[in-house]
Parts: structure tokens; sequence; C-alpha cells
């Protein structure tokens, strides 16, 4: 087989001429400010796969055939090959194409030492996932990880800036990687030429000139408003209600736990797996949604690990930061954040666990009639027509008063298997990045008829993150079990596996970009037996 051509050799000179660029929204914009040292805002995914005709005859894996693979696709993402530039005295920051751009820089590859095991490859993945991405370059970097235990599988880690996608549009992103079957042709990369990036006179104009029509633009709308003043005054009066309730729910403080302090430089992942259709077997006996089962399976979990940690957990009501897509189907596929964030109490104080999701169900429901979904897109657009510093301003104030304890974020994706070129996507654990003073976070992605937990840590909060799988499974276990006496539940409810309808059933998502774990051949993972508590965590 022949040896693919180096990408950057592709690449023509920057076109002359006219000029490009993309401006971020104000809530892409928000992740940018958010970032510290210590709190890099990059999402990630790290994916198991059986290696199939990418093994080469000496064991290890054909990285230069999957560079050339990925440099075969950016044309569909050209997102992958822009960097950041800053409007002048604005601030604000647009993407222009990098004229300097080499996929050898992001497409990466390393091995364990052969065998490696889970907690190696777990390992690995903390030291990929820690560092913050270059933003003098493209944000997002893959990395192809050979030496398994076992020799036919790999890792892949891909991470990218979560100002680049949210976890929806992170679906649909990896879509332009992944088959449908097993194939390992492709047609070679098409030449690429940057488009010529403005100088900074030019950027300052063209967003002075954006400016002036937007007001234009505002003007003419008046006289509608004028027409149907009572209207007008309505859809006015909610939105504004809708903010101050967005707002309100974010400046409530949560109890102080010890999952809650400043954050160091350092991450350690764990994995759970379970059988999609066990999941779906307590939602149908016991009521509620997937995700429901899933909050409350968390907040079971979180019970016994906070009890562990010698908390009085029968006083103590966790909140939960549950983000939520606001993508309708039309937007689905467009890079960028179209996110709003549910401030949902975790009933951690309840003992039985049927009264638990019982309780998780009353909260969801309550949460989809309120209005904070609306009041987030105002705030939103309110800040893309002013300046993105109210909205990052509203997030460091709300970030201040611990509005919540723990992040857990639910992805749909496909229920059919997906191939890299001829390997076999295996599995995907999700890591969510962390928070200011938030040292935990849990993140789902159901694939394929299996739902894979993902937990992110800061070690130096939580020492002991190796025993909350464990936990967990026991946590569903009690569900599980209730289920199984119980009759079918009188209210049936949706069985997406994600939070809210926009998010779309998982047999038609796709795979994501989003914060991942990993495992290897042969590693032990907790898998829940819907009649008795899986034992399970790392090695």
């Amino acid at each position: 087989m022949p040896r693919p051509r180096r990408a950057d050799r592709l690449a023509l000179p920057a076109a002359s001429g006219s000029f490009h660029y993309d401006r971020l929204s104000a809530q892409d914009a928000t992740f940018l400010d958010l970032e510290r040292p210590h709190e890099p805002q990059h999402v990630a995914a790290t994916v198991i796969l059986r290696s199939g005709g990418l093994r080469t005859r000496e064991g290890g894996i054909d990285a230069a055939r999957i560079r050339a693979y990925v440099a075969s696709r950016l044309h569909l993402i050209p997102r992958y090959r822009q960097r950041l530039a800053v409007v002048p005295i604005e601030r604000h920051p647009v993407w222009v194409d990098d004229e300097h751009f080499q996929v050898e820089y992001h497409v990466r590859h390393t091995a364990l030492p052969r065998p490696g095991n889970a907690r190696q490859l777990k390992r690995l993945c903390g030291r990929i996932l820690e560092q913050p991405l270059d933003r003098r370059r493209p944000l997002w970097e893959l990395w192809i990880v050979e030496g398994l235990e076992g020799g036919d599988r790999f890792a892949i880690v891909q991470k990218s800036h979560h100002a680049v996608i949210d976890g929806v549009s992170g679906v649909d992103l990896m879509a332009v990687l992944l088959r449908g079957a097993p194939d390992d042709a492709f047609e070679p990369a098409p030449p690429w030429r940057p488009r010529r990036a403005p100088t900074r006179v030019e950027l300052l104009d063209a967003e002075l000139r954006r400016r002036a029509d937007d007001v234009t633009r505002l003007v003419a709308s008046g006289p509608s408003a004028l027409r149907a003043p009572l209207a007008f005054l309505s859809s006015l009066e909610e939105a504004v209600e809708a903010v101050a309730e967005t707002l309100a729910a974010g400046l409530r403080s949560a109890p102080e736990t010890p999952l809650n302090r400043p954050l160091g430089p350092h991450r350690s992942f764990d994995w759970l797996d379970m059988d999609l259709a066990d999941v779906k077997r307590v939602k149908d006996r016991l009521g509620g949604t997937v995700n429901d089962v899933v909050l409350a399976t968390a907040a079971g979990a979180l019970r016994r690990y906070l009890e562990r940690r010698r908390l009085d957990v029968d006083r103590l009501r966790l909140r939960a930061n549950v983000p939520v897509s606001l993508r309708t189907r039309e937007q689905r596929g467009r890079l960028g954040n179209r996110i709003a964030l549910w401030m949902t109490p975790l009933p951690v104080d309840e003992p039985d666990p049927v009264a638990r999701l019982a309780r998780v169900r009353e909260t969801t429901a309550r949460l989809k009639a309120s209005r904070q979904a609306l009041g987030a897109e105002v705030l939103a657009a309110v800040s893309d027509w002013t300046s993105s510093s109210l909205l990052s301003l509203a997030v460091r104030v709300s970030a201040r008063g611990r509005p919540y304890n723990v992040v857990v974020t639910n992805v749909p994706g496909p229920q059919i298997p997906l191939h890299l070129l001829s390997a076999t996507v295996e599995a995907c654990y999700p890591v969510v990045n962390l928070q200011p003073a938030q040292g935990l976070g849990l993140a789902l992605f159901s694939y394929a008829g299996k739902l894979f937990w993902g937990f992110t840590a800061d070690p130096e909060i939580v020492p002991d993150l190796a025993a909350l799988p464990a936990l967990l499974a026991e946590s569903f276990g009690e569900l599980a079990e209730a289920a199984l006496t119980a009759p079918l539940a009188t209210m049936q409810t949706p069985s997406a596996a994600g939070f809210p309808a926009t998010e779309g059933h998982p047999s038609t998502a796709r795979l994501p970009v989003v914060d991942a774990d990993s495992r290897s051949s042969g590693s032990a993972h907790a898998r829940a037996d819907p009649r008795r508590p899986a034992a399970g965590g790392p090695s």
C-alpha cells in the first residue's frame, strides 16, 4: 500500500484579495474568557476501537493512514483549520484560516508500554486532557494510542475547545470521520488554500460596519412593534422574566462540600458502562425518562460517596449543573454552542431509591416548564448584539457563588456500530470539562446499546475516584432490583437517552466529540446487572 503524502504539502499559498473571518458568538467567546491555567475549557472523547485493517505487520497501528484520512475530511469541518484572532479595541475573538496549518501537529501518535492496561491508559488520558490547547493554532488535537493489552485494540483521544463545539454539534462533527460500514478506502485530501485573514485595520472597519448594520436593522424593525404593541410588550415582559429566572437560579448557592475547592493542574479519569436496555427497563417500570434514571442513579452514588467522606447526607441537598441543548433539528451540524444550563437539585438526602427517582422526575418536570432555557437564549442574544463580556461577567459572578456542586451531562449517540476506516468503535467514555471550584464531573454517552459513563476529577479534591464506578453500579442495582417487582409505569415518557427533546433520539444522533475516559482490551469495567449490584471500577 503506498504511503500517504504529507497533508501539509497540499496547502497552497494564502489567497490574495478579499479577506475572510468568522465572528464567535457570545456563548462561544465565554468559554475562552472562562479558561484559566488550571481550568482548561476543552471537551474531549477517548474512543476505543478494534484495530481491523489498521493493524500493521509489526503489531502497531497505521497512524500515517489515519492522519491522511483525517486530512482528507477536513474540508468538511473548516473550523478545524482556523485559529483565533482578536478585534482591536473591542477584543472580541474571531476565527481566521491558519496559513501555517499542519495536520501532523494536530494528529499525534503515542503508545503505552506493552501490554498497556486500563490504569495506564487512564493516566495517559489524564496527562493529555489536563494540558490546555495552544491558542495560536486551531483548537483541537487527536491522539492515536497503541500498545493496549491484547494487541487488537487502540484508542483515540480527541479534544476540541468548547468554543468550537458543544456536545450536540460535536455529535455531527465526528460523523465526518465515522462510517456505518468498515472500509479502508478514501479519496486523498484535496488541495487547500487558506483565505486571507484581515489586517487589524480591516477587521476593525468590518466590525464597525457590522455594528452599524445591526442598528439599521433594529430601527427598521420598530414599525412592527408599533403595529402590535401589546404582543411586543408581552414578549418583552416574558423575556425579562425569563432572564430574571435564569439569573436567580445561578445566584442561589449550592451547599458546601469537599467536592468544591479551587482546582489544581491535574485530572484523573474513570468509567463505567451499562446496557442501555437495562436503564430503559427501569424507566418503563418506575416511570420517567432515561435521563431521570441517570440523575437518580448519580444521586444515589454521590450519597454513598459523600457518606464515605463523613458528611451528614440526610441533611444534604446537592445541586447539579445539567447542560440542555437549545438546537433545533435545522441547527444540527452547525459549529459553536447552543446550550442552556439547568441548576438541578439532586436528592442525595433520600435513602430510598424509588423515592429518589420520583423526586428527580418532579424536579425535571418543573425545570422543563420553567423559562431558564429562554432566559439563557435572551442573555446570549443581548450579549451577541452588545458585548460578550456581559455573558462572561454573568457566568463569572455566578461561579463565585457556587451555584452547583457537580456537572451531569448526557449526550445521545447512534445505536448502530460505527467505524473509523476498517476499525470498529467499541466504546466511548465521555469526560466533562471542570469549572471553577468543581472537582468532579459526570458525563454519559449512549452508543450501540450501551450507556458509557465517564468520571472526571481533580485528584487532589477527589483522591479516591476509583471507588465511584462501583458505587454508581450499586446505586443503579437498587433501582433495577426495585423495577423487577414494580408494574409498568402508568405514564410512559419518551425514551431518548439525552435530556431535552432537541438533542434528538439516539437512533438519529451521531457519535460526539465530548469529554472522555477509556478502556483497553481486558480492562475491568462495571456492567450493571438488573438483578444485582455490579462490581467494577478500574484495575
